[in-house]
């Protein structure tokens, strides 16, 4: 009977010594492939950055965001897509509606630096309930149309910078033609925060921006070409912005139009207060 037993616990006991190889081969080859994902890295897509740029400038900001859902580097998740491209396109017709109208009140006389009811053209409309009418236009294009626009616009833009890392500091560099496009690229969203007036959201996105890169940077991961492009575009944004407020700080008619906290005016407010105000 104990050699019996001795017999039951023998094969249990290969069996145990068998299975440790196989167990450290699967997690040695787990390791490698994880490796191998931490070390490929996406090459600089001038052509993406390119087109996204001039794109944004010609057609219309922020329009060709199926570009970067394309390309990113990290595959997202298909309903935080599908939703956003609902909200996008919905936030992008209410503006563009508001602006249509917008645009024909500029021509007839509309200040932009005032406030819809204090505006000559606006203040005399009889009956006054079409005053309400205008000030609502202005809500859904100036409030929830920017807001429905610009959330998923940026929240993709940081989905595409969290796959933008790569473990080989060497790789973590721009290239020329990347210095070159940083320039507008840093106009078109100062742009877009200035007269979206999201700098709110901006601040937010580029601090969880900042948060991510020292994150990542524990692990020993860096910004590739791609992510350092859209970074420093961000943070050349913000010292656009910054300099923007400087220049206009003591405004007292901007002053008024924007009296809260946070100070940034329009520049359709500045060109209708300083420059087409003297034609």
């Amino acid at each position: 009977m104990e050699a019996a037993t001795r017999r039951r616990q023998h094969p249990g006991a290969a069996g145990g010594l068998g299975a440790q190889p196989g167990a450290s081969f699967l997690q040695a080859r787990h390791s490698s492939v994880e490796a191998d994902e931490a070390a490929r890295t996406a090459p600089f897509h001038l052509d993406l950055w390119f087109y996204f740029t001039l794109q944004n400038w010609v057609l219309d900001f922020g329009r060709p965001i199926a570009m970067l859902i394309e390309r990113s580097p990290r595959t997202l998740p298909r309903s935080v897509i599908y939703i956003s491209i609902i909200t996008f396109i919905m936030g992008a017709s209410i503006h563009l509606v508001g602006d249509s109208v917008n645009h024909r009140l500029l021509f007839s006389g509309y200040q932009h630096h005032l406030s819809v009811r204090e505006n000559p053209i606006i203040r005399n409309l009889k009956p006054e309930t079409l005053i309400d009418s205008f000030e609502l236009l202005y809500y859904y294009d100036e409030y929830l149309g920017h807001s429905m626009w610009y959330v998923p616009f940026f929240l993709i833009l940081f989905m595409y910078f969290s796959g933008c890392f790569t473990a080989s500091k060497a790789k973590s560099s721009m290239p020329g033609p990347a210095l070159l496009l940083m320039v507008p690229s840093g106009l078109y969203y100062w742009y877009l925060v200035t007269e979206g007036q999201i700098f709110i959201l901006f601040i937010f996105t580029f601090f969880a921006m900042l948060a991510l890169v020292l994150h990542q940077k524990r692990k020993h991961l860096f910004l590739d070409s791609n992510g350092l492009f859209l970074f420093h575009s961000f943070t050349l944004t913000l010292l656009l912005v910054a300099l923007w407020v400087a220049w206009l700080w003591n405004d007292p008619v901007l002053r008024k139009k924007y009296p809260g906290v946070i100070y940034v005016p329009e520049p359709w407010a500045f060109y209708t207060l300083h420059i087409s105000s003297r034609h």
